[in-house]
């Protein structure tokens, strides 16, 4: 930033036009970056709502915004480099500097996102599993969640007994026998074999624990990545 208030494009070098548009490029490269791992984590996440808080959702969303926010910055950048307007470049970098406080800003909500994860998953399953047989929107969340990551009730299986009052499981609980086709029914009662032990609030924590991370880790790295091509 201090590169272009002490000169002018239109005073110095021809050069400096070329560097602004070699900076506008590794930013809008990040930009997309962010953009990406953004709508991907939202996509992710998404598969789940039913037991995410909004603020999960809104934090790769902030990282859709920003990313989206420096690829238009950076198109305005490109224009204030061929018309070589010096107000432009140095509303431009005043942007510049607004967008890492708002990268980090996504990256430290990742990490406390991360940390608060199992208090709010664990909340969010036991009302919805209360609901399993009453609501069907909810039954197919459940059945999705325990399919895709092979756990079964919160904190394991005899959690649904409460639920069905009896030694029933959803067939979701059951797990896929080597040799035999489809999936079987399952209980209570069964061998560990034939049901998945591990509970959703574990597979599903390490879930969101996982790419809250990569949010915080993207934030942040990001952010110190501009400002050390900056430098």
């Amino acid at each position: 930033m201090q590169l272009f208030n002490n000169m002018t494009l239109s005073g110095g070098p021809a050069y400096l036009k070329y560097l602004l548009f070699v900076f506008n490029l590794v930013f809008v490269i990040t930009g997309i970056a962010l953009l990406s791992i953004g709508a991907v984590v939202q996509g992710l996440y998404y598969q789940y709502y039913h037991f995410l808080d909004d603020k999960y959702l809104s934090a790769p969303a902030l990282l859709i915004a920003i990313g989206a926010i420096i690829l238009i910055v950076c198109f305005l950048g490109c224009c204030g480099a061929i018309k070589e307007n010096h107000c432009m470049i140095i509303s431009f970098s005043v942007v510049l500097a607004i967008i890492f406080i708002m990268e980090l800003s996504g990256g430290i909500a990742g990490y406390v996102l991360r940390n608060d994860a199992a208090d709010v998953l664990r909340r969010k399953l036991n009302e919805t599993a209360d609901h399993y047989v009453d609501k069907s929107d909810v039954t197919a969340m459940w059945d999705y969640l325990q399919t895709e990551l092979q756990c079964c009730g919160v904190g394991n299986f005899t959690d649904w007994e409460h639920v069905f009052k009896n030694d029933s499981l959803p067939l979701s609980c059951c797990a896929r026998l080597p040799g035999m086709t489809g999936i079987q029914n399952c209980t209570v009662e069964s061998t560990t074999s034939h049901v998945y032990t591990v509970g959703c609030i574990q597979a599903l924590g390490n879930f969101v624990r996982d790419h809250a991370a990569v949010i915080g880790g993207s934030g942040i790295g990001i952010a110190f990545i501009q400002v050390s091509y900056h430098k």
